[in-house]
């Protein structure tokens, strides 16, 4: 049996291969109602691609639609409150 191992040791990393900064963590963490939202209408769709949307099924997208569109206006007042020093 032969052995396989690497004949050169990693000098630097791959940027792929390292962990998230504090400041890429601290953007995940301000974008996560827009991204919980986003799953929500997708859990909603997805319900209804094997089958004819009920009345039901149609409201559930729509209040989802309206999730997603409320937590990205939010994310967006939020920055331009950041940047304006929150005199919009």
């Amino acid at each position: 049996m032969s052995i396989i191992a690497a004949l050169q040791a990693v000098v630097t990393a791959d940027r792929f291969d390292r962990e998230p900064t504090a400041a890429e963590l601290d953007a995940i963490e301000t974008e996560m109602p827009v991204i919980l939202a986003r799953v929500e209408l997708l859990d909603a769709q997805i319900v209804t691609l094997d089958r004819t949307p009920t009345e039901v099924d149609e409201r559930r997208i729509r209040r989802a639609r309206r999730r997603v569109l409320a937590a990205r206006r939010e994310l967006t007042n939020q920055a331009v409150a950041a940047v304006t020093g929150g005199a919009a």
